[in-house]
């Protein structure tokens, strides 16, 4: 809990040909031998990440990309994953040989960045090597020398003034409590639950709350009702793991709010509207729809598992049809989504916000409605109007 997580930090990806020095320059950016270098090109096969302070930025992750101009069948797919990279990328530098000059490849890199709306900065490096790249491009420039250091201060300056802190506006729960309210969590201890530690989620709501000045409760969902009876006045609100939403749900009285964690990340990554829109395609599902369901992190599946086993159960219960479920994880989303029933996913915490927010509007473009874990358990009980009704 002390360090900021990964999908919380701004993604600065680095992108350009083999061997225009993205690895090396990466490497003096972070004063570390972070990326493995080398003269041959398509050293970088699959991205690298490391997480960094950028001073006054603050926690950000730069991203070493594979170069886009690879070859052969193991380059296709190389370049794939660097597009890949686009979807979560907040800022993007462009790193160009100053020895080989301007290419194609840095144009369409640019026209990608325009695209799909990234802030970039052109770095131009080997800079005792270069000549002013032909361009028409209306952007920032900096020349570098990845081997002397040179004007890498200067590209850590530029980097650190771009505008991509998030909205302080945007909380997980801050703005739904005040200080001094009682905020209760309903954390189930099952043999899904890692041993020694809680999740991801459940420890940013609490210090979020925490930050609020409110208090924070913790009980097991066979706990719940004893301590809503002793807690002497009502909490603010319940926030309880939405597996347990069945339970949670009869026990809390309907004047006292109530949601889950995997709704609050929906509404913090900015796709709870279309969540609940995209919910509704559960009314007309029939036999041999395809659902897709989605999952931002990769993790051992237990034999009660809530991705592959319990919705695919809880969405045939309500359908009372057989639809075609299909599971991906981590960075497996795929890029064809046309035909898909229904897309479900998780609260996405693996995932910054940029990625998830890439993932429902590539949905969207595709027809196909896109909806999130809270969001489609709560709908399936007849729960989901209470669960949201706390959000404007």
């Amino acid at each position: 809990m002390n360090n900021t997580p990964r999908a919380n930090r701004p993604h600065i990806a680095f992108f350009g040909v083999r061997n225009a020095g993205k690895s090396s320059l990466i490497n003096a950016v972070t004063g570390q031998d972070t990326a493995i270098v080398s003269d041959i090109k398509g050293t970088t096969t699959d991205p690298v990440y490391k997480a960094m302070e950028l001073l006054p930025l603050g926690a950000v992750v730069l991203i070493d990309t594979p170069g886009f101009d690879d070859e052969g069948e193991l380059g296709d797919l190389r370049v794939r994953r660097a597009r890949q990279t686009l979807n979560k990328a907040d800022a993007a530098v462009l790193v160009t040989d100053g020895a080989a000059g301007f290419g194609k490849e840095d144009e369409a890199l640019i026209d990608l960045f325009k695209e799909k709306g990234i802030p970039f900065i052109i770095a131009i490096n080997k800079n005792d090597l270069t000549e002013c790249p032909n361009t028409s491009s209306n952007c920032e420039r900096v020349y570098v020398s990845a081997k002397t250091g040179e004007g890498v201060h200067e590209l850590k300056e530029r980097l650190a003034r771009l505008n991509l802190t998030d909205d302080p506006k945007r909380r997980l729960v801050a703005d739904l409590v005040d200080p001094g309210d009682f905020t209760v969590l309903v954390v189930p201890i099952d043999s899904a639950a890692p041993k020694g530690r809680l999740i991801l989620p459940q420890q940013q709501v609490i210090r979020d709350a925490l930050e609020a000045g409110a208090a924070v409760i913790v009980v097991k969902e066979s706990e719940l009702r004893e301590t809503l009876e002793n807690l002497g006045r009502k909490p603010k609100i319940v926030i309880t793991d939405s597996q347990a939403f069945e339970k949670v749900s009869a026990e809390t009285p309907s004047d006292i709010a109530l949601t889950s964690f995997s709704i609050l990340f929906a509404r913090y990554k900015g796709v709870l509207e279309q969540s609940v829109q995209g919910v509704e395609a559960m009314e007309t599902v029939s036999a041999g729809d395809k659902i897709l369901i989605a999952e931002g992190c990769t993790h051992h599946r237990q034999c009660d598992d809530i991705g592959t086993v319990k919705l695919p159960r809880w969405i045939r219960d309500y359908t009372g049809k057989n639809p075609e479920f299909s599971f991906v994880s981590g960075s497996d989303f795929p890029d064809a989504l046309t035909g898909y029933k229904l897309i479900v996913h998780c609260g996405g915490c693996m995932l910054n916000n940029r990625e998830m927010r890439s993932r429902e509007e590539r949905a969207a473009k595709q027809g196909a409605p896109f909806t999130n874990y809270g969001v489609i358990i709560a709908y399936t009980q007849g729960i989901l109007e209470r669960c949201t009704s706390m959000f404007s």
